[in-house]
Protein backbone atom coordinates (compact mmCIF):
# COMPACT_ATOMS: atom_id res chain seq x y z
CA UNK A 1 0.00 0.00 0.00
CA UNK A 2 1.14 3.39 -1.04
CA UNK A 3 1.73 6.26 1.85
CA UNK A 4 -0.09 8.86 -0.34
CA UNK A 5 -3.63 6.95 0.17
CA UNK A 6 -6.82 9.14 1.88
CA UNK A 7 -6.24 9.23 5.81
CA UNK A 8 -9.76 7.39 5.84
CA UNK A 9 -8.15 4.11 3.90
CA UNK A 10 -5.13 3.99 6.08
CA UNK A 11 -6.85 4.63 9.09
CA UNK A 12 -10.01 1.23 8.39
CA UNK A 13 -6.98 -1.12 7.46
CA UNK A 14 -5.08 0.06 10.75
CA UNK A 15 -7.91 -0.40 12.93
CA UNK A 16 -8.31 -3.97 11.28
CA UNK A 17 -4.85 -4.75 11.73
CA UNK A 18 -4.93 -3.20 15.36
CA UNK A 19 -7.86 -5.65 16.26
CA UNK A 20 -6.29 -8.60 14.54
CA UNK A 21 -8.34 -8.82 12.16
CA UNK A 22 -8.84 -10.61 8.43
CA UNK A 23 -10.59 -8.66 6.13
CA UNK A 24 -13.20 -11.20 5.85
CA UNK A 25 -13.28 -10.96 9.95
CA UNK A 26 -13.69 -7.39 9.08
CA UNK A 27 -16.40 -8.05 6.77
CA UNK A 28 -18.16 -9.93 9.74
CA UNK A 29 -18.03 -7.52 12.08
CA UNK A 30 -19.19 -5.11 9.88
CA UNK A 31 -22.32 -7.37 9.18
CA UNK A 32 -23.09 -7.35 13.22
CA UNK A 33 -23.21 -3.34 13.12
CA UNK A 34 -26.10 -3.45 9.65
CA UNK A 35 -29.43 -2.85 10.48
CA UNK A 36 -30.21 -4.30 6.96
CA UNK A 37 -28.88 -7.44 5.01
CA UNK A 38 -25.49 -7.27 2.80
CA UNK A 39 -24.08 -8.61 0.23
CA UNK A 40 -22.50 -12.20 0.54
CA UNK A 41 -18.92 -12.43 2.37
CA UNK A 42 -16.74 -13.20 -0.95
CA UNK A 43 -18.58 -9.70 -2.34
CA UNK A 44 -18.15 -8.09 0.43
CA UNK A 45 -14.62 -9.21 0.99
CA UNK A 46 -14.13 -7.98 -2.09
CA UNK A 47 -16.02 -4.88 -1.70
CA UNK A 48 -13.52 -4.35 1.59
CA UNK A 49 -10.27 -4.46 -0.23
CA UNK A 50 -11.50 -1.76 -2.84
CA UNK A 51 -11.64 0.73 0.60
CA UNK A 52 -8.67 -0.14 1.97
CA UNK A 53 -7.20 0.65 -1.39
CA UNK A 54 -8.83 3.93 -1.57
CA UNK A 55 -12.46 3.58 -3.06
CA UNK A 56 -14.10 5.69 -1.15
CA UNK A 57 -17.34 4.18 0.60
CA UNK A 58 -20.71 4.94 -0.42
CA UNK A 59 -23.20 6.95 2.00
CA UNK A 60 -24.98 3.77 3.10
CA UNK A 61 -21.65 2.06 4.33
CA UNK A 62 -19.99 4.94 5.81
CA UNK A 63 -21.77 4.57 9.00
CA UNK A 64 -21.88 0.88 9.43
CA UNK A 65 -17.77 1.30 9.09
CA UNK A 66 -17.67 3.80 11.48
CA UNK A 67 -19.98 2.26 14.16
CA UNK A 68 -17.73 -1.01 13.34
CA UNK A 69 -14.45 0.40 14.59
CA UNK A 70 -16.56 2.63 17.49
CA UNK A 71 -16.14 6.14 15.99
CA UNK A 72 -18.58 8.34 14.39
CA UNK A 73 -18.87 9.19 10.33
CA UNK A 74 -17.51 12.41 10.62
CA UNK A 75 -14.76 11.15 12.26
CA UNK A 76 -13.52 8.58 10.24
CA UNK A 77 -15.09 10.53 6.83
CA UNK A 78 -14.53 14.59 7.44
CA UNK A 79 -16.61 16.71 5.31
CA UNK A 80 -15.30 17.82 2.08
CA UNK A 81 -13.24 20.83 2.57
CA UNK A 82 -13.66 20.94 6.18
CA UNK A 83 -10.40 19.71 7.64
CA UNK A 84 -11.00 18.49 11.55
CA UNK A 85 -9.33 20.83 13.97
CA UNK A 86 -8.60 24.13 11.68
CA UNK A 87 -9.72 27.24 12.67
CA UNK A 88 -12.60 28.35 10.60
CA UNK A 89 -13.10 32.10 10.22
CA UNK A 90 -15.90 33.86 12.72
CA UNK A 91 -18.57 35.85 11.39
CA UNK A 92 -17.48 39.46 11.78
CA UNK A 93 -19.00 41.92 14.20
CA UNK A 94 -17.89 45.43 12.53
CA UNK A 95 -16.76 46.04 16.55
CA UNK A 96 -13.33 46.54 17.18
CA UNK A 97 -12.88 45.82 21.03
CA UNK A 98 -12.82 49.55 22.15
CA UNK A 99 -16.20 50.05 20.03
CA UNK A 100 -18.25 47.19 21.93
CA UNK A 101 -16.29 48.67 25.52
CA UNK A 102 -17.76 51.60 24.57
CA UNK A 103 -21.11 50.46 23.85
CA UNK A 104 -21.08 48.62 27.53
CA UNK A 105 -20.64 51.81 29.09
CA UNK A 106 -23.88 53.01 27.83
CA UNK A 107 -26.77 53.34 30.13
CA UNK A 108 -28.72 50.93 27.98
CA UNK A 109 -27.48 48.11 25.47
CA UNK A 110 -28.84 47.30 22.08
CA UNK A 111 -29.16 43.99 19.67
CA UNK A 112 -26.10 45.02 18.08
CA UNK A 113 -23.81 44.73 20.95
CA UNK A 114 -24.97 41.65 22.66
CA UNK A 115 -23.31 40.20 19.05
CA UNK A 116 -20.55 41.59 19.46
CA UNK A 117 -20.19 40.00 22.51
CA UNK A 118 -21.54 36.93 21.30
CA UNK A 119 -18.76 36.62 18.78
CA UNK A 120 -16.43 38.24 20.95
CA UNK A 121 -17.09 35.15 23.11
CA UNK A 122 -16.87 32.56 20.63
CA UNK A 123 -13.79 33.93 19.75
CA UNK A 124 -12.27 33.51 22.97
CA UNK A 125 -13.64 29.98 23.64
CA UNK A 126 -11.95 29.26 19.98
CA UNK A 127 -8.36 30.16 21.23
CA UNK A 128 -8.87 28.08 24.07
CA UNK A 129 -6.53 25.04 22.36
CA UNK A 130 -3.30 27.07 21.48
CA UNK A 131 -3.41 30.34 23.51
CA UNK A 132 -1.13 30.82 26.33
CA UNK A 133 -2.79 30.01 29.15
CA UNK A 134 -1.70 33.65 31.24
CA UNK A 135 -3.16 35.40 28.08
CA UNK A 136 -6.33 33.70 27.87
CA UNK A 137 -6.65 34.09 31.20
CA UNK A 138 -6.45 37.66 31.56
CA UNK A 139 -8.72 38.80 28.59
CA UNK A 140 -11.04 35.96 29.97
CA UNK A 141 -11.30 37.76 33.21
CA UNK A 142 -11.48 40.99 31.67
CA UNK A 143 -14.66 40.15 29.21
CA UNK A 144 -16.04 38.63 32.30
CA UNK A 145 -16.54 41.23 34.17
CA UNK A 146 -17.30 43.85 31.29
CA UNK A 147 -20.20 41.14 30.50
CA UNK A 148 -21.77 41.10 34.50
CA UNK A 149 -21.30 44.36 34.51
CA UNK A 150 -24.13 44.27 32.17
CA UNK A 151 -26.66 43.30 34.91
CA UNK A 152 -26.85 46.79 36.35
CA UNK A 153 -27.84 48.25 32.21
CA UNK A 154 -31.53 48.64 30.90
CA UNK A 155 -32.38 45.25 29.68
CA UNK A 156 -34.92 43.71 28.24
CA UNK A 157 -36.24 40.29 29.49
CA UNK A 158 -34.90 38.98 26.57
CA UNK A 159 -31.17 40.41 26.75
CA UNK A 160 -31.43 39.95 30.52
CA UNK A 161 -30.94 35.93 29.54
CA UNK A 162 -28.86 36.35 27.06
CA UNK A 163 -26.09 38.04 29.32
CA UNK A 164 -26.74 35.76 31.77
CA UNK A 165 -25.85 32.65 29.43
CA UNK A 166 -22.89 34.90 28.12
CA UNK A 167 -21.42 35.58 31.68
CA UNK A 168 -22.00 31.35 31.85
CA UNK A 169 -19.73 30.68 28.92
CA UNK A 170 -17.10 33.31 30.21
CA UNK A 171 -17.18 31.59 33.34
CA UNK A 172 -16.74 28.08 32.11
CA UNK A 173 -13.68 29.12 29.97
CA UNK A 174 -12.14 31.14 32.50
CA UNK A 175 -12.34 27.95 34.69
CA UNK A 176 -11.19 25.41 32.71
CA UNK A 177 -8.28 27.97 32.02
CA UNK A 178 -7.93 28.43 36.03
CA UNK A 179 -7.70 24.52 36.08
CA UNK A 180 -5.44 24.01 33.18
CA UNK A 181 -3.00 26.50 35.04
CA UNK A 182 -3.48 24.34 38.42
CA UNK A 183 -5.50 26.87 40.38
CA UNK A 184 -7.97 24.03 41.81
CA UNK A 185 -9.66 26.80 44.09
CA UNK A 186 -10.54 29.46 41.66
CA UNK A 187 -11.32 26.93 39.12
CA UNK A 188 -14.26 25.37 41.34
CA UNK A 189 -15.24 29.08 42.16
CA UNK A 190 -15.88 30.14 39.13
CA UNK A 191 -17.18 26.49 37.79
CA UNK A 192 -19.93 27.26 40.57
CA UNK A 193 -20.80 30.43 39.10
CA UNK A 194 -21.03 29.10 35.66
CA UNK A 195 -23.79 26.84 36.95
CA UNK A 196 -25.60 29.50 39.17
CA UNK A 197 -25.80 31.62 36.08
CA UNK A 198 -26.95 28.74 33.93
CA UNK A 199 -29.50 28.40 36.59
CA UNK A 200 -30.45 31.95 36.67
CA UNK A 201 -30.85 32.06 33.15
CA UNK A 202 -32.48 28.53 32.62
CA UNK A 203 -29.34 27.46 30.13
CA UNK A 204 -28.79 23.75 29.98
CA UNK A 205 -25.65 23.83 27.78
CA UNK A 206 -23.59 25.92 29.92
CA UNK A 207 -25.38 23.78 32.94
CA UNK A 208 -24.67 20.60 31.58
CA UNK A 209 -20.81 22.09 31.07
CA UNK A 210 -20.71 23.10 34.55
CA UNK A 211 -21.14 19.33 35.34
CA UNK A 212 -18.38 18.34 32.74
CA UNK A 213 -16.19 20.56 34.40
CA UNK A 214 -16.83 18.73 37.99
CA UNK A 215 -16.46 15.73 36.10
CA UNK A 216 -13.11 16.82 34.79
CA UNK A 217 -11.59 17.95 37.92
CA UNK A 218 -13.12 14.76 39.76
CA UNK A 219 -10.97 12.93 37.10
CA UNK A 220 -8.13 14.28 37.33
CA UNK A 221 -7.91 13.98 41.28
CA UNK A 222 -9.17 10.22 41.54
CA UNK A 223 -12.89 10.53 42.49
CA UNK A 224 -14.04 8.15 39.94
CA UNK A 225 -17.51 7.88 41.44
CA UNK A 226 -17.82 11.58 41.79
CA UNK A 227 -16.99 11.49 37.62
CA UNK A 228 -19.92 9.06 37.29
CA UNK A 229 -22.31 11.19 39.40
CA UNK A 230 -21.27 14.38 37.58
CA UNK A 231 -21.54 12.67 34.14
CA UNK A 232 -25.04 11.52 34.89
CA UNK A 233 -26.00 14.75 36.42
CA UNK A 234 -24.92 16.80 33.47
CA UNK A 235 -26.46 14.16 31.10
CA UNK A 236 -29.56 14.61 32.90
CA UNK A 237 -29.89 18.47 32.87
CA UNK A 238 -28.42 18.82 29.13
CA UNK A 239 -29.34 15.18 27.49
CA UNK A 240 -29.76 16.66 24.12
CA UNK A 241 -27.00 18.77 23.65
CA UNK A 242 -23.18 18.21 22.51
CA UNK A 243 -22.11 18.20 26.15
CA UNK A 244 -23.58 14.77 26.67
CA UNK A 245 -21.61 12.95 24.80
CA UNK A 246 -18.20 14.58 26.73
CA UNK A 247 -20.16 13.42 29.45
CA UNK A 248 -20.35 9.75 28.19
CA UNK A 249 -16.86 9.97 27.83
CA UNK A 250 -15.88 11.17 31.26
CA UNK A 251 -17.97 8.44 32.70
CA UNK A 252 -15.94 5.81 30.11
CA UNK A 253 -12.67 6.76 31.24
CA UNK A 254 -13.47 6.79 34.86
CA UNK A 255 -15.24 3.24 34.17
CA UNK A 256 -11.62 2.62 32.66
CA UNK A 257 -9.85 3.72 35.55
CA UNK A 258 -12.14 1.49 37.75
CA UNK A 259 -11.48 -1.53 35.99
CA UNK A 260 -14.78 -2.32 34.66
CA UNK A 261 -14.14 -3.08 30.81
CA UNK A 262 -18.18 -3.52 30.14
CA UNK A 263 -19.12 -0.06 31.30
CA UNK A 264 -16.19 1.54 29.35
CA UNK A 265 -17.72 0.00 26.14
CA UNK A 266 -21.30 0.92 27.48
CA UNK A 267 -20.59 4.50 28.05
CA UNK A 268 -18.04 4.68 24.58
CA UNK A 269 -21.07 3.56 22.85
CA UNK A 270 -23.67 5.81 23.87
CA UNK A 271 -21.98 8.85 23.62
CA UNK A 272 -20.78 7.52 19.97
CA UNK A 273 -24.03 7.17 19.31
CA UNK A 274 -25.16 10.77 20.61
CA UNK A 275 -22.44 12.18 18.55
CA UNK A 276 -23.34 9.50 15.06
CA UNK A 277 -27.01 11.89 15.44
CA UNK A 278 -26.04 15.38 15.59
CA UNK A 279 -25.32 17.84 12.98
CA UNK A 280 -21.78 18.45 12.11
CA UNK A 281 -20.54 21.47 14.01
CA UNK A 282 -19.77 24.73 12.57
CA UNK A 283 -16.91 26.09 14.47
CA UNK A 284 -14.26 23.53 15.58
CA UNK A 285 -12.48 25.31 17.59
CA UNK A 286 -14.81 26.54 20.35
CA UNK A 287 -13.80 24.51 23.91
CA UNK A 288 -17.73 23.71 24.17
CA UNK A 289 -18.29 22.26 20.94
CA UNK A 290 -17.97 18.50 20.38
CA UNK A 291 -15.24 18.53 17.24
CA UNK A 292 -16.47 14.15 16.25
CA UNK A 293 -12.53 13.81 15.88
CA UNK A 294 -12.12 14.23 19.31
CA UNK A 295 -14.10 11.05 20.14
CA UNK A 296 -11.44 8.81 18.68
CA UNK A 297 -9.32 10.61 21.56
CA UNK A 298 -11.86 9.36 24.23
CA UNK A 299 -12.38 6.15 23.31
CA UNK A 300 -7.93 6.24 22.71
CA UNK A 301 -7.63 7.48 26.58
CA UNK A 302 -10.20 4.07 27.62
CA UNK A 303 -8.32 1.67 25.43
CA UNK A 304 -4.91 2.43 26.88
CA UNK A 305 -6.17 2.32 30.37
CA UNK A 306 -7.91 -1.55 30.14
CA UNK A 307 -4.51 -2.35 27.86
CA UNK A 308 -5.60 -2.76 24.59
CA UNK A 309 -2.55 -0.83 23.26
CA UNK A 310 -2.53 -1.87 19.57
CA UNK A 311 -5.91 0.00 19.50
CA UNK A 312 -5.03 2.66 21.50
CA UNK A 313 -1.76 3.14 19.97
CA UNK A 314 -3.73 3.13 16.16
CA UNK A 315 -6.14 6.05 17.90
CA UNK A 316 -3.37 8.04 19.15
CA UNK A 317 -2.04 7.91 15.80
CA UNK A 318 -5.22 9.63 14.38
CA UNK A 319 -5.45 11.98 17.22
CA UNK A 320 -2.03 13.54 16.08
CA UNK A 321 -2.79 12.92 12.38
CA UNK A 322 -5.82 15.37 12.88
CA UNK A 323 -4.36 17.66 15.95
CA UNK A 324 -1.36 18.90 13.19
CA UNK A 325 -1.06 20.69 10.07
CA UNK A 326 0.51 19.68 7.06
CA UNK A 327 3.13 22.08 8.10
CA UNK A 328 3.60 20.68 11.31
CA UNK A 329 1.92 23.31 13.05
CA UNK A 330 -0.39 21.58 16.21
CA UNK A 331 -3.99 22.46 15.95
CA UNK A 332 -4.77 20.58 19.21
CA UNK A 333 -1.66 20.80 21.38
CA UNK A 334 -3.21 19.89 24.49
CA UNK A 335 -4.36 16.60 22.70
CA UNK A 336 -1.58 15.81 21.06
CA UNK A 337 -0.07 15.34 24.18
CA UNK A 338 -2.28 13.26 25.45
CA UNK A 339 -1.86 10.95 22.45
CA UNK A 340 1.75 10.85 22.97
CA UNK A 341 1.36 9.91 26.51
CA UNK A 342 -0.39 7.23 24.75
CA UNK A 343 2.61 6.33 22.69
CA UNK A 344 4.77 6.29 25.15
CA UNK A 345 2.81 4.26 27.38
CA UNK A 346 2.75 1.40 24.80
CA UNK A 347 6.18 1.96 23.75
CA UNK A 348 7.00 1.21 27.53
CA UNK A 349 4.85 -1.91 28.02
CA UNK A 350 6.41 -3.39 24.72
CA UNK A 351 9.82 -2.98 26.25
CA UNK A 352 10.98 -0.09 24.48
CA UNK A 353 12.34 2.66 26.55
CA UNK A 354 14.08 4.55 24.29
CA UNK A 355 10.50 5.33 22.07
CA UNK A 356 8.61 5.51 25.55
CA UNK A 357 10.91 8.28 27.03
CA UNK A 358 10.57 10.04 23.84
CA UNK A 359 7.17 10.11 23.25
CA UNK A 360 6.85 11.01 27.08
CA UNK A 361 9.25 13.55 27.30
CA UNK A 362 7.52 15.13 24.05
CA UNK A 363 4.26 15.29 25.80
CA UNK A 364 5.90 17.62 28.44
CA UNK A 365 6.82 20.25 26.47
CA UNK A 366 5.10 23.02 24.66
CA UNK A 367 3.47 26.09 25.88
CA UNK A 368 -0.10 25.26 26.09
CA UNK A 369 -0.51 22.58 28.75
CA UNK A 370 -3.65 21.20 30.83
CA UNK A 371 -1.27 20.54 33.68
CA UNK A 372 -3.77 18.16 35.51
CA UNK A 373 -4.43 16.19 32.49
CA UNK A 374 -1.12 15.75 31.47
CA UNK A 375 -0.05 14.94 34.67
CA UNK A 376 -2.73 12.13 35.36
CA UNK A 377 -1.86 10.43 31.91
CA UNK A 378 1.69 11.00 32.41
CA UNK A 379 1.45 8.58 35.89
CA UNK A 380 0.84 5.64 33.56
CA UNK A 381 4.23 6.15 31.81
CA UNK A 382 5.70 6.60 35.60
CA UNK A 383 4.61 3.12 36.93
CA UNK A 384 5.58 1.48 33.92
CA UNK A 385 9.22 2.75 33.91
CA UNK A 386 9.24 2.31 38.11
CA UNK A 387 8.18 -0.96 37.59
CA UNK A 388 10.15 -2.17 34.04
CA UNK A 389 13.07 0.21 34.09
CA UNK A 390 14.41 1.03 37.73
CA UNK A 391 17.85 2.15 37.25
CA UNK A 392 18.01 2.47 34.23
CA UNK A 393 19.11 6.50 33.51
CA UNK A 394 16.84 7.64 30.37
CA UNK A 395 13.96 6.16 33.15
CA UNK A 396 15.14 8.39 36.27
CA UNK A 397 15.64 11.26 33.83
CA UNK A 398 11.97 11.36 32.30
CA UNK A 399 10.35 10.39 36.20
CA UNK A 400 12.76 13.55 37.72
CA UNK A 401 11.37 15.81 34.87
CA UNK A 402 7.75 14.58 35.97
CA UNK A 403 8.35 15.24 39.44
CA UNK A 404 9.59 19.09 38.89
CA UNK A 405 6.37 19.39 36.60
CA UNK A 406 4.17 18.15 39.43
CA UNK A 407 6.15 20.53 42.65
CA UNK A 408 5.33 23.47 40.39
CA UNK A 409 1.69 22.57 40.33
CA UNK A 410 1.36 20.58 43.79
CA UNK A 411 -2.25 19.98 43.78
CA UNK A 412 -1.27 17.31 41.33
CA UNK A 413 1.87 15.55 42.14
CA UNK A 414 1.63 12.16 40.88
CA UNK A 415 1.98 9.57 42.94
Amino acid sequence: MSDDRAPWTRRIAAERVARGWSQLEAVRALRAHATTELPSDDSMVRQWKRWESGSMPGEFYRPIIAATFGTVTAALFPEPGRRNGDREILVASGMETLEIVGRLNKSDVDNATLDALRITTDRLCSEYPFMPSEQLLIEGRQWLRRVVELHSKSLTLAQHREVLALSGWLALLVGCVEYDSGDRHAAESTRQAALSLATESDHAEVAGWAHEMRAWFALTTGDYRGVIAASQAGTERAPSHGVAVQLAAQEAKAWARIGDRRQVEVSLDRGRKLLEAMPYPENLDNHFVVDPAKFDFYAMDCYRLVGEDRLARTLAEEVLRAGTDFDGTERAPMRNAEARVTLAVAAAREGDLEQAVIHGERALQGDRQSVPSLIMTSREVAAVMRQRYSGEPEAESYLAHLQDLGRAKPGFLPQ
